[in-house]
């Protein structure tokens, strides 16, 4: 089992708030039905990944997660 760094839990913080990002801004989904879809998925895609020890990979996931929020949401404004 590999040790965990610093750089970690960082990284396990900036998963976590863009977590939190993503399911606020399903709040603007007016269907309840597709919004408890888009919540599932959401929550399914961050699980699948939660294992995950890589630091590189993590960032890559982070990264891509923020790109594919953007896209679902335009208007959704997300910090650095």
């Amino acid at each position: 089992m590999q040790t965990l760094t610093l750089k970690h839990f960082i990284l396990n913080q900036r998963a976590l708030n863009l977590y939190r990002q993503a399911i606020r801004a399903t709040r603007s989904i007016p269907d309840r039905t597709t919004r408890l879809e888009t919540i599932a998925w959401i929550r399914s895609e961050f699980e699948h990944n939660r294992r995950l020890v890589d630091v590189a990979l993590i960032e890559d996931k982070i990264a891509s997660g923020r790109r594919e929020l953007k896209h679902l949401f335009p208007g959704i404004h997300l910090p650095p």
